[in-house]
């Protein structure tokens, strides 16, 4: 990968996480308190006007044409032809979830402040809640698609298939984000914490992606030297 590229990657993937980050945040940035059994379900989140829901699912899509040309590009630092292609066929299979379980949140989310904010609020929590437990495979079923190429890319660094030391298969997304989820569970209750919590996903793309750009010139510039 030039540098050229590599910088563009960058700079696609942040973009990406940005818009993404951004939604997460304003989808359910508010007030903490909650009643129900599902814990986003809170009285902030019963008060968040339409633009914010509408601003959120409109952002998710250059979010993710951004990280498609991220992350497709992060193929350039496989080594061989074939580990490319499975990694492609996985990116472009992983990329779809996203935009699903996005809209899966918003639509009950925006149910559920409708429902408040127009006097059916006795029916929004266990309609809400209903909604959710009904679908709540879509979420398990998307995360198995989405984490697929993070979880290959780890067996392809792990294996020197990349131009990665294997050591570099230890920032993976999937340990970043572990990270972070441990310093969420250290945060108090508060509405930054429910914020941050939802966006831990971009939260954590954003280091991963300067980390493979730091760690992808050194390499780069090993094999020139």
């Amino acid at each position: 990968m030039t540098k050229k590229k590599s910088i563009i990657m960058l700079i696609c993937g942040i973009l990406g996480c940005v818009c993404f980050g951004c939604g997460d945040w304003l989808m359910i940035y508010g007030d903490v308190a909650h009643s129900g059994n599902v814990y986003w379900l809170t009285n902030g989140t019963a008060q968040i006007p339409e633009w914010r829901n509408s601003l959120a699912m409109l952002l998710s899509f250059p979010g993710i044409i951004l990280y498609g040309i991220a992350l497709f590009s992060i193929s350039d630092f496989i080594i061989e032809n074939k580990h490319k292609k499975t990694y492609k066929y996985l990116t472009a299979f992983g990329l779809t979830p996203w935009l699903s379980l996005h809209l899966f949140y918003i639509m009950i989310l925006f149910l559920f402040s409708w429902l408040n904010g127009n006097g059916y609020s006795d029916v929004a929590m266990p309609a809400c809640e209903a909604l959710f437990k009904h679908l709540s495979w879509i979420v398990m079923l998307s995360e198995v698609f989405m984490l697929a190429p993070f979880i290959y890319w780890f067996y392809l660094q792990i294996r020197s298939k990349t131009t990665f030391p294997k050591l570099s298969a230890f920032t993976n997304i999937l340990i970043i984000y572990a990270v972070m989820y441990i310093i969420k569970m250290l945060m108090p209750e508060s509405p930054f914490r429910l914020g941050f919590t939802n966006g831990l996903m971009s939260e954590s793309m954003v280091i991963w992606f300067i980390i493979v750009f730091i760690w992808g010139q050194h390499s780069s510039k090993s094999i020139h030297n």
